[in-house]
């Protein structure tokens, strides 16, 4: 479903992401791990083009996004790690405009809503202005607007950023459901202990390249060979 094939970002004589090889399947919950400064976010605002590709390409269900970008984008949906709201709108005005962009008839709009409503739990605040919103409201609402052209890919980065407990399950249920349904989520993350609970495959990018590209499962065979928990793990690949 996603493929990165020779993919490198330079900003003047620095290299943040170098030479990448990549494929995600279609149904994976890929976690995309690595320290600040690694890679990560480069790579993501790569794929979802907000930044220029340097060298090597990126297909998007075989489909190049550099020569065709508004098809390959319809097919993405796009978490970033700090939500972007209109203040002024309400949650459920703010939905409408999201799927208006995407030319969602009216009525299969108002029953995607009605959908994500009752999926993410936003009803009882749906009315508000978003810019009395807590972090883990706004983050909810904007995982809402991703979902409503139904996309094939979802990109998320962070996504657990400032989420109560509560907020936090309910989107880690909502991701594990989309993966079962078929959809590929590429997750980048710190948290490694929602890696370890939801993800099925993970890599580890470092200085821009990446280092580690296993199963959950291989990962935890990894930790028991070396008598590590994920964060000893973790600290010990990237370091070495």
């Amino acid at each position: 479903m996603l493929k990165l094939i020779n993919l490198s970002k330079t900003f003047g004589e620095f290299t943040a992401v170098d030479n990448l090889n990549l494929q995600i399947n279609r149904g994976d919950l890929f976690g995309f791990l690595g320290p600040n400064g690694a890679g990560k976010t480069t790579t993501i605002k790569m794929i979802t083009g907000l930044y220029n590709i340097s060298k090597g390409s990126i297909l998007v269900d075989d489909i190049d996004i550099s020569g065709n970008p508004i098809i390959s984008k319809n097919k993405i949906g796009y978490i970033p790690d700090q939500p972007f709201l209109y203040d002024k709108l309400t949650g459920k005005e703010f939905l409408y405009f999201s799927g208006g962009l995407y030319q969602i008839a009216k009525k299969e709009l108002k029953d995607k809503i009605d959908h994500l409503i009752d999926l993410l739990k936003i009803g009882d605040w749906l009315d508000k202005r978003t810019e009395d919103y807590s972090q883990g409201m706004r983050q909810r609402i904007t995982i809402a607007s991703a979902f409503l052209h139904d996309p094939e890919l979802i990109i998320i980065d962070e996504p657990m950023v400032g989420l109560d407990p509560q907020s936090a399950v309910i989107v880690k249920q909502v991701l594990k459901q989309k993966a079962r349904e078929g959809c590929t989520i590429f997750m980048s993350t710190h948290s490694l202990n929602v890696v370890e609970e939801i993800c099925n495959r993970v890599g580890i990018i470092n200085y821009g390249k990446l280092i580690y590209d296993v199963s959950i499962d291989e990962l935890k065979q990894m930790q028991k060979e070396h008598n590590h928990n994920i964060e000893e793990l973790f600290i010990a690949l990237t370091q070495s």
